[in-house]
């Protein structure tokens, strides 16, 4: 068992939905020292879906302290409260999906040794968490750790990133919720490993097209599950690509949602053209250099192959259509696809995409408002 964490966390909105925030502290439970604190803007969105941000940030930033703590998280809200301790059924969709997400991140403590429990305050018992989410609400956006020592002694060290509310006129940033209306939401699966995947072969377009093996068909049953259960009873569109790995997962999506595929070759992966099928690591040893160039240049393609550019032109066109036709829609396809939609998303450069994480079988959701501000959701949920 870790360190004992305290968890405290909030979230309010003025108007209910309204201008939203919430706020989080972290707290060593022996000595009371905060050992992290943090708030952000939400734009519009309600009490609830507030109040669940609150627990969602401040169980990542108790993670971060200490990954296997054992973490008490102590909220005003009843309901949150009620809810997570599983006597209280969830029936409103955003609050579904953000009960996973907190329910995700008590796992990785769970998973490391630690432990997670909840424990319903009155409010004037957690002040430090509302005032946090009131600058929020304000449009301040706090990320303050403080690593200190085990014995308590010595000078901690903190990093903080204060963001005062943007200058009038000026827009939304990425992860700033929603201004108008009901956001369309994007659920990217990648399909389940070939036996290409586990032996570390590029696997492009125009390739070998190999089918799922054993292990793939397995995370693809599993990635159907967890899609009917993020959906609920939604309704939905589904997209796969051309490629076989994506249509044989995107059947195992359709068997657990009841929803009929529908396959688009826009969403297929980059095309490697000589390379397809050749080895990473041989690659790695036997030519670094245009291996390099794959990766940093976007305009580099190989003989018979494209360039990331035009692979990123027609991923984004298909994005494009999802987001033109409203709604829910899940997509089949692969990790360049993944990766070249959240680099669009969040505004990254390319040089970073490689960054992103979309391991097989797993789960990205995207939310697009009416005036192109959008979130990230979640991403690599397997």
């Amino acid at each position: 068992m870790g360190r004992a964490l305290t968890v405290e966390a909030d979230g309010g909105s003025r108007g209910n939905p309204g201008v939203a925030g919430w706020g989080a502290v972290v707290r060593d439970r022996a000595t009371g020292e905060v050992l992290h604190e943090g708030c952000a803007p939400l734009g519009k969105a309600s009490n609830n879906v507030a109040e669940y941000t609150g627990l969602i940030e401040g169980l990542q930033a108790a993670h971060e302290v200490d990954p296997g703590a054992d973490v008490l998280v102590r909220m005003d809200s009843k309901l949150v409260v009620e809810q997570m301790a599983g006597r209280w059924k969830i029936k409103h969709e955003d609050m579904r999906r953000l009960a996973l997400q907190a329910r995700d991140v008590a796992a990785r403590i769970s998973a490391a040794g630690g432990s997670v429990t909840f424990e319903w305050i009155p409010r004037e018992q957690n002040k430090t968490a509302d005032a946090l989410s009131n600058r929020g609400m304000d449009g301040v956006t706090l990320s303050r750790r403080l690593d200190l020592p085990a014995d308590g002694e010595g000078v901690a060290e903190a990093v903080d990133e204060v963001i005062d509310p943007a200058p009038s006129g000026t827009s939304a940033p990425v992860g700033v919720g929603p201004d108008l209306g009901t956001p369309t939401r994007i659920l990217l699966v990648r399909h389940g490993v070939t036996d290409f995947t586990a032996a570390g072969r590029l696997d492009g377009r125009g390739g070998a097209d190999p089918s799922l093996n054993a292990a793939g068909r397995s995370q693809a049953a599993a990635a159907g599950r967890a899609a009917a259960h993020l959906l609920g009873d939604t309704p939905a569109r589904l997209v796969t690509s051309s490629l076989l790995r994506a249509v044989e997962t995107g059947a195992a999506v359709a068997e657990a949602t009841g929803l009929a595929p529908v396959v688009d070759p826009d969403w297929d992966e980059q095309n490697f053209g000589d390379w397809d099928g050749v080895a990473v690591a041989d690659l790695m040893r036997e030519e670094p250099e245009a291996l390099q160039a794959l990766r940093a240049d976007p305009g580099y393609a190989r003989p018979g192959g494209e360039t990331h550019d035009e692979m990123a032109e027609r991923v984004l066109t298909a994005f494009g259509r999802c987001v033109a036709a409203g709604g829910t829609t899940v997509v089949v396809c692969h990790r360049k696809p993944i990766m070249t939609v959240l680099a669009h998303v969040l505004k990254m450069p390319h040089e970073t995409i490689w960054r992103l994480a979309a391991a097989p079988g797993s789960l990205t959701a995207i939310e697009v408002w009416q005036d192109g501000n959008a979130s990230v959701a979640f991403t690599n949920r397997t």
